[in-house]
């Protein structure tokens, strides 16, 4: 069994420890000198922090144009818009889906991400080549990332012609979950979306995740039949839902959305949006943790046709969730890199433990060995520096240092 040991490392910016690695996890935490493992590659931590690696529970690998000569966006002002944008585009690109994808799943590992969701467009308009561009993406580097793929249908399910087969197919060919998108906005058809989306997930026994843009009353409509839907399923801890802007208006309505939310374990994901106080976006971060809703951080779109803006640094997307949520204190700012990290790999394993106020799991013995070293004094300091120096550990084995992809 192939071993790493780490050396000279400090979990979540604690003291200086060892640490030893396989493929299943870690297997023991001592103090600088204290391990005997003649057998194990040996990294040099140099006095890192120690975290888990990033999750990225939210991308569209399918849509990037990362890596490729800037377009200046050309969508309009609506979310329909910016659909018919990509659409209108997606096929001039310089390279292919799944290059494309490729790339931009190496430059999230290379800057830290081992756990990453990523939702893959299927449509009338594209068929299954996005879909089949982002599997290419995973199995090239799935020696490095464990990746889920959402089979998404961007443009609604009962728009145009044959997009329940064309989802039905995708998920028979290797998706992990059966996406849906603003049931009330996009298809006008609350129920006959959802109720799809449902009879798909269970058909195929795969979990959901919708994204639910729709705001106020509207988006707490659409998010009870989610959870009446997952309630009346059994698929408590398999449903996750995106956005969830319907829960940022701090309404009298949401207070008991989040008591179910909790009673029936769905998860939320949330990409760090900036609202304003008239259309308020921001998820309240803080209480989802009190009431152990798990929460992840996504990168959404990367330089698409829909925005300039992403990266494929989750550690620059835990930066922005903490500037829009307000923070400024370090357990707090600690708190959005544990949502970065941990908390969105308890979005992709329900079994794993609930991220609470102050919780800094992810580095105990028997936990996953998927870390990354990072550069800082402490962690809110790695969080406002951002080093590019960084070790990235998957499976045990360390996948990229400094930038590059081994």
């Amino acid at each position: 069994m192939t071993l790493t040991l780490l050396h000279d490392v400090r979990p979540w910016g604690g003291d200086a420890a060892d640490v030893l690695l396989d493929r299943d996890g870690i297997r023991e935490v001592a103090a600088p000198g204290a391990i005997t493992a003649p057998d194990a590659t040996p990294v040099d931590g140099a006095g890192g922090i120690l975290v888990p690696s990033f999750s990225d529970v939210h991308v569209h690998l399918d849509s990037t144009r990362m890596g490729l000569p800037f377009r200046a966006n050309t969508a309009g002002d609506t979310r329909w818009s910016h659909i018919m944008n990509d659409r209108e585009n997606w096929r001039s690109a310089e390279r292919s889906v799944a290059e494309r994808a490729t790339y931009t799943l190496g430059r999230m590992i290379s800057q830290g991400a081992t756990r990453v969701r990523s939702h893959a467009q299927v449509d009338a308009d594209s068929g299954l080549e996005k879909f089949e561009g982002v599997v290419a993406a995973r199995e090239t580097h799935r020696e490095r990332a464990t990746v889920e793929i959402v089979a998404f249908p961007q443009v609604g399910i009962h728009l145009e012609d044959g997009v329940p087969d064309l989802l039905d197919v995708a998920l028979r060919s290797g998706a992990d979950l059966i996406g849906g998108i603003d049931p009330c906005e996009i298809d006008r058809d609350p129920v006959r979306h959802l109720d799809t989306v449902f009879e798909l997930a269970e058909r195929h026994s795969v979990g959901v995740d919708i994204h639910l843009h729709e705001g106020g009353s509207l988006g707490l409509f659409s998010l009870d039949l989610v959870l009446e839907r997952t309630r009346a399923l059994g698929m408590n801890g398999r449903v996750s839902v995106s956005h969830a802007f319907s829960l940022a208006d701090r309404s009298p309505g949401v207070d008991r959305a989040l008591d179910q939310i909790a009673e029936l374990d769905v998860a939320l994901t949330t990409i760090a949006p900036k609202g304003s106080l008239s259309v308020p976006l921001d998820l309240p971060i803080e209480r989802l943790l009190e009431l152990g809703i798990r929460i992840g951080l996504g990168m959404d779109g990367q330089r698409d046709y829909w925005s300039p803006w992403g990266d494929g640094d989750m550690l620059e997307r835990t930066w922005m969730l903490a500037y829009t949520q307000g923070f400024s204190r370090d357990h707090l700012i600690e708190d959005c890199l544990a949502v970065g990290t941990w908390g969105g790999a308890s979005v992709i394993d329900p079994t794993l433990a609930r991220l609470s106020p102050g919780a800094r799991p992810g580095l105990a013995v028997g936990d996953p060995a998927e870390l990354v070293i990072l550069r800082g004094d402490t962690p809110t300091a790695a969080v406002m520096d951002r080093d590019a120096d960084r070790t990235v550990i998957h499976r045990g084995r360390v996948v990229a240092r400094n930038d590059e992809l081994r």
